[in-house]
C-alpha cells in the first residue's frame, strides 16, 4: 500500500511541477514585451532594482531564470554588479509565490480548482490565436498545479498511516543535518519551488518533520542555499562580472540563511510563537509564509550591505590584465525571446561597429599610401565574419521558439542587417586591394583629391551614426536625416567621378588611376546604399519600446 502511495506522490510532484513549467512558459509568452521594458527599468536605486525583480519572478514563476538572465545581462554589460544584487534580491522574495499556491491545498476551494485544466485546455481547443492559446494554457498549466496538489496531499495522508515514514521524518533532528539536506536536495532537483511544495504537502498531511518545532524551517533555509546552484551552473563560461552576480546570489542567500540559522537555534519556539500563532491549523501557509517573511527580512537586511557584496565579490573573484571583449547574445535570454532579439540588435550594431572600424582603418591605409598595416584591417573583417556566423546560429535558435509573427519579421530582418554588415566588410577587404596596387604601381593623385575622399568618408560615418541611433531607438523620425545624407553621398559620387573624369580629359590625371580611383569612391556610395537599407528596415515591424 505505502509503495502505491510514494508512487502516486512522485505522479503528483510530476504533475505539479509540469503544471508550474506550463503555467510559467506561457505566462513568459504573454508577458514577452513587458518583460523587455521591465529589465530595462533597473537603476541605481535598489528598490526598484528589488521590485522588478520580484515582479519579473512572480510572473515567470522562476527565480533560476530571473538570475540567470540577470547574469547575461551583466556578461553582455549591460548591468553593473550593484543593479544585478538588487534583481536577486527581488527575484527571492518573487520566487516565494509558488510556495504560496501550494499552500492553498489547504483550503476547499483547491480541489475544484482542478477543473481549471479542462477550461484551459477548451480554450486552446476552440481558438488559433497564439495570444489566446497561450492563456488557455497558462489556466490549463494552473489546473495542473492543483490537480499535483490534491494528489500529492492524498498519498501523503495515507503515507502517514505508515509507521515507517513517521520514522524517517523524525530521524534527523539536527538543525544543520536539515540544513544540509535541504541544500543537497534542491541543488539535485534542481528547484527550491519542488523542495518547498513536498515540505508543504507533507505538512498538510499531519506528518512532522525533525521531530516538530523550528525543524521545518532549517530545510526552507536548506533549499534557498540549494536554489542557486542553477546560477552558479549558468555562469560556467562567462565572464568575471557574471561569474561575480552568481557569487553574490550564492552569498546573499547563505548569510540570509546563516542569520536566521542562528536565529531559529537561539529561538526554539519561534515557529510556536509566530506563525503557527498567526495561522492556526494551516501548516502549509505556515511553512509559504515564512518563506516570503524569511526571503523580505534577508532583503530589508541588506540593501544597505549592496556595496559590501558587490566589494566582496569583486575581492574573491579579481580582475584580469587581459580585457575581456563582451558580447550581448547570451544562450541565457532564449527563454525570454522578445529579449534575445533585442539583444541580438544590439549585437548586430556591434558587429557593424568592427566592419566600419575596418572600413575606415583601410581607407586610413589608402590615404596615407601605407601597407604596413592592412592586417588590422584584415583581423577586422575576419572579427566580422565570426560574429556573423555565430549571430545567424543564435537567431535561428530564437526560431525555435513558438513566437509572434512580428518577432519573425525581426528575426528576418536581423538577417538582412548581417548581410548588409558582411557586404561593408567585404567593401573594407577591397580597400586592401587598392591600397597595395597604390603602393606597388607608385600611384599619384591630383591635389586636393583626397581632401575630397575624406570628407565623403565623413559622411558615411556620419551616415553610419544616424543608421545606428535608428536601429538602436527604433526612432522613425531619424529616417529623413539618413536619406538626406544617403542622397549627399550619391551626390559626392557623381561629382568625384566626373571631376576625375574631366580631369582625364584634360591630361590632369593618369589613366593608371581610373580603376582604383572610380572603384574606390563607388565602394563608399555602396557602403552608403547598405547602411540606409539597415535603417530603413525599422519601418517593417512594429517596435514595442
Amino acid at each position: 500500500m505505502s509503495i502505491t502511495n510514494f508512487f502516486l506522490f512522485l505522479g503528483g510532484l510530476g504533475a505539479f511541477l509540469f503544471g508550474v513549467k506550463v503555467l510559467s512558459d506561457n505566462m513568459e509568452k504573454l508577458a514577452n514585451r513587458r518583460l523587455k521594458s521591465l529589465f530595462q527599468k533597473t537603476s541605481k536605486n535598489p528598490l526598484v532594482g528589488i521590485g522588478v525583480g520580484a515582479v519579473t519572478t512572480a510572473i515567470v514563476q522562476s527565480s533560476g531564470l530571473t538570475t540567470v538572465m540577470v547574469i547575461g545581462f551583466v556578461n553582455a554589460g549591460l548591468m553593473s554588479l550593484y543593479q544585478a544584487t538588487a534583481f536577486i534580491m527581488g527575484a527571492n522574495i518573487g520566487t516565494t509565490i509558488t510556495a504560496q499556491i501550494a499552500a492553498l491545498q489547504s483550503f476547499d476551494f483547491a480541489t475544484f480548482a482542478i477543473a481549471l485544466t479542462f477550461v484551459g485546455i477548451v480554450i486552446t481547443m476552440v481558438t488559433k490565436k497564439p495570444k489566446i492559446n497561450s492563456i488557455g494554457l497558462a489556466i490549463a498549466g494552473l489546473g495542473l498545479v492543483f490537480m499535483g496538489l490534491e494528489l500529492m496531499n492524498s498519498s501523503m495522508s495515507a503515507l502517514k498511516e505508515e509507521p515507517v515514514v513517521t520514522q524517517i521524518l523524525n530521524t534527523v533532528t539536527n538543525p544543520f543535518l536539515l540544513l544540509v539536506i535541504g541544500v543537497v536536495a534542491t541543488t539535485i532537483m534542481q528547484s527550491s519551488s519542488a523542495i518547498t511544495t513536498i515540505i508543504i504537502s507533507v505538512v498538510n498531511a499531519g506528518l512532522v518533520i525533525g521531530g516538530g518545532g523550528n525543524a521545518v524551517l532549517f530545510l526552507v533555509l536548506g533549499s534557498n542555499i540549494g536554489s542557486c546552484t542553477t546560477s552558479m551552473i549558468s555562469a560556467i563560461g562567462t565572464n568575471r562580472g557574471a561569474k561575480r552576480a552568481s557569487l553574490i546570489h550564492l552569498l546573499f542567500n547563505v548569510f540570509g540563511s546563516a542569520l536566521f540559522f542562528v536565529l531559529l537555534v537561539l529561538w526554539p519556539d519561534f515557529m510556536a510563537v509566530t506563525f503557527e500563532k498567526w495561522f492556526p491549523n494551516l501548516p502549509g501557509t505556515q511553512i509559504a509564509m515564512f518563506h516570503t517573511f524569511f526571503n523580505v527580512i534577508c532583503t530589508v537586511v541588506f540593501v544597505p550591505f549592496i556595496s559590501l557584496f558587490v566589494k566582496i565579490a569583486e575581492l574573491l573573484i579579481k580582475d584580469t590584465k587581459k580585457k575581456e571583449e563582451q558580447s550581448f547574445i547570451d544562450e541565457r535570454f532564449l527563454s525570454a525571446p522578445t529579449v534575445a532579439i533585442e539583444q541580438s540588435n544590439k549585437e548586430a550594431i556591434r558587429m557593424a561597429d568592427k566592419a566600419m572600424g575596418a572600413l575606415k582603418n583601410g581607407f586610413t591605409c589608402f590615404i596615407k599610401k601605407d601597407a604596413d598595416h592592412l592586417e588590422t584591417v584584415r583581423t577586422l573583417d575576419a572579427e566580422v565574419n565570426e560574429m556573423s556566423k555565430r549571430l545567424t546560429d543564435y537567431l535561428i535558435d530564437i526560431s525555435s521558439f513558438d513566437l509572434t509573427v512580428n518577432d519573425e519579421k525581426r528575426i528576418s530582418i536581423l538577417h538582412n542587417n548581417i548581410l548588409d554588415i558582411v557586404r561593408i566588410a567585404e567593401i573594407a577587404d577591397n580597400f586592401i586591394k587598392y591600397t597595395l596596387r597604390e603602393v606597388q604601381d607608385e600611384l599619384v593623385f591630383s591635389p586636393g583629391v583626397n581632401e575630397k575622399l575624406t570628407e565623403m568618408f565623413a559622411k558615411l560615418e556620419e551616415l553610419y551614426e544616424l543608421t545606428k541611433q535608428a536601429r538602436l531607438t527604433k526612432d522613425r523620425s531619424i529616417l529623413p536625416m539618413v536619406d538626406a545624407a544617403e542622397e549627399q553621398l550619391d551626390a559626392m559620387r557623381k561629382t568625384l567621378i566626373g571631376d576625375h573624369i574631366e580631369r582625364l580629359n584634360h591630361g590632369e590625371c593618369s589613366p593608371a588611376n581610373s580603376s582604383v580611383y572610380i572603384n574606390l569612391v563607388s565602394n563608399l556610395e555602396r557602403a552608403g546604399d547598405h547602411l540606409s537599407f539597415m535603417a530603413h528596415t525599422i519601418e517593417e515591424v512594429e517596435y514595442s519600446i
